[in-house]
């Protein structure tokens, strides 16, 4: 009998789980685009390293090293992966860093002083990121792991005292080589919960598409890592900008990402469309009347002489009034993903009328119109983008069967008005695109859609429109201490 209870509660959570409208893989093929542009800016960090001042005394011999700068790095060694547990790993073996310094000597009265250039050589590095989602839904490096070792150090003495800096070296190197050691890693452990989350807070979450709608990207738990890829589930839905709280219930298939070919796969179940249409439908956005001059020529001559024997019968004195054609859509428009295409399905009515000044419009018809546009998905920068093209078309009427067959002569005007007239203005609107859930500075290039059944993918590589550095000095947070120094246990000396 428990088991039979724990049972149905699994199967009832399982029923009331929400599965994602968009899903995004990052895949093993991106890490070395990633990973160029990281050491990048990994380097321009460890250059401003700060070391303390050295100073000490051995015998009659008091020495102070000061003003340590790094001068330049290099990584002749690296590999970034996807780890399980971590996510991300970065290790660097064999690198070396060059240094410059002031050093100051005093043997009893004698004083010799100056700058001098030393290297530390044999730098590992072992760091890794752990990436999770905070109450908002956004992604966050949560967590950095560092260890970080220096060989040996080398400086180059000369002078007056090049003999006495000989017999100090070892005191001297040996305490720059500690005081590096344990500065790698606060400087790595700010790159990631400082800098690089303000690069991860230009994606956008809940964000405004246009006027009438906004976007829900929320993460839906923590992002997944495996050897190969690393997986992050995102709501996907839209929401009119009038109503932030409604969300509509999510009953499409969930997308499966299967394929690692590309640097980044990006699925969409139909619920991300129907989320769409819906809000511009509950937004008021899909209707359209055309008054007057803005009914083509031909369609007002037709529609005046179909009608003209009703206009006679209503209201002659207002034969020469104003025509009006209202198109409003009767209720959400659905979409249908095929392997063969993307359908849309939309069910609207279809009002004519005269509009004499100063009266009441007087109404000659309404009829109902079905109609399936395809679209075709594309993924430009970083914005989605539709084309629509009407396929199929039928108007007929609620009333009877013959009035049905009376509006035939008036289904190719019709279809040429909407081609015409209005799907122009669909296109205008659907070609601008939605930002998809990427870093600023980061876009799609050479992409492939494919259909399967219930959702789209897209795979594509990514390019570095920008520097890591050039946004992350944009976005960049005003410094807080406690966010800069790691736990203790991170930095490995």
């Amino acid at each position: 009998m428990a088991l039979f209870g724990a049972l149905f509660l699994a199967l009832l959570a399982g029923a009331h789980a929400e599965f994602p409208g968009c899903k995004i893989r990052v895949t093993s093929k991106a890490l070395e685009l990633v990973k160029q542009e990281g050491l990048r800016f990994l380097e321009q960090e460890l250059e401003t390293i700060t070391i303390p001042d050295l100073r000490g005394k051995e015998g009659h011999f008091y020495y102070n090293i000061s003003e340590v700068k790094v001068t330049e790095l290099q990584l002749t060694s690296s590999e970034l992966d996807f780890q399980p547990q971590q996510e991300l790993m970065l290790q660097i073996t064999n690198a070396s860093l060059g240094l410059r310094f002031r050093r100051q000597l005093l043997y009893w009265f004698f004083y010799d002083g100056g700058y001098i250039n030393a290297s530390a050589e044999g730098v590992s590095i072992r760091t890794g990121l752990e990436l999770s989602r905070d109450p908002a839904g956004r992604m966050k490096v949560s967590n950095v792991s560092c260890q970080a070792s220096v060989s040996r150090m080398h400086a180059a003495f000369g002078g007056t005292f090049k003999k006495v800096y000989d017999f100090l070296s070892t005191f001297i190197t040996s305490g720059m080589r500690f005081l590096l050691n344990q500065q790698i890693c606060p400087v790595l452990y700010h790159a990631g919960t400082v800098l690089l989350n303000a690069l991860l807070d230009t994606v956008p979450v809940r964000s405004s598409v246009d006027e009438l709608v906004g976007i829900d990207y929320s993460l839906m738990k923590d992002p997944v890592a495996s050897t190969s890829n690393l997986d992050m589930d995102f709501r996907g839905a839209f929401f009119p900008l009038t109503e932030r709280n409604w969300s509509l219930p999510n009953r499409a298939v969930e997308p499966q990402l299967q394929e690692e070919e590309r640097m980044v796969y990006v699925a969409f179940s139909e619920f991300f469309f129907d989320s769409a249409m819906e809000s511009y439908f509950r937004a008021g956005a899909l209707q359209l009347s055309l008054v007057g001059d803005k009914v083509p020529h031909d369609l007002d001559m037709l529609l005046r002489a179909t009608y003209f024997g009703s206009i006679v019968l209503l209201s002659p004195a207002v034969i020469d009034s104003p025509l009006k054609l209202e198109l409003r859509v009767l209720a959400p428009p659905r979409c249908t993903i095929k392997p063969s295409g993307t359908t849309i399905s939309v069910t609207a009515s279809v009002t004519i009328a005269l509009v004499p000044p100063d009266k009441p419009e007087v109404q000659l018809s309404s009829m109902t119109m079905d109609a399936r546009l395809s679209a075709k998905m594309a993924l430009r920068g970083k914005a989605l983008r539709t084309q629509l093209d009407l396929r199929r078309f039928r108007i007929y009427s609620n009333h009877s069967a013959l009035e049905s067959l009376a509006l035939i002569p008036l289904q190719a005007p019709l279809k040429t008005m909407l081609q015409i007239g209005v799907m122009p203005l669909l296109n205008e609107r659907t070609w601008r695109g939605v930002q998809i859930p990427l870093p600023e500075g980061i876009n799609f290039v050479r992409e492939v859609v494919t259909n399967h059944a219930g959702f789209l993918t897209i795979g594509a590589d990514l390019h570095f429109a920008k520097g890591l550095r050039e946004v992350i000095e944009k976005n960049r947070p005003a410094d807080i201490g406690a966010s800069t120094a790691p736990p203790p246990s991170t930095a490995a000396v």
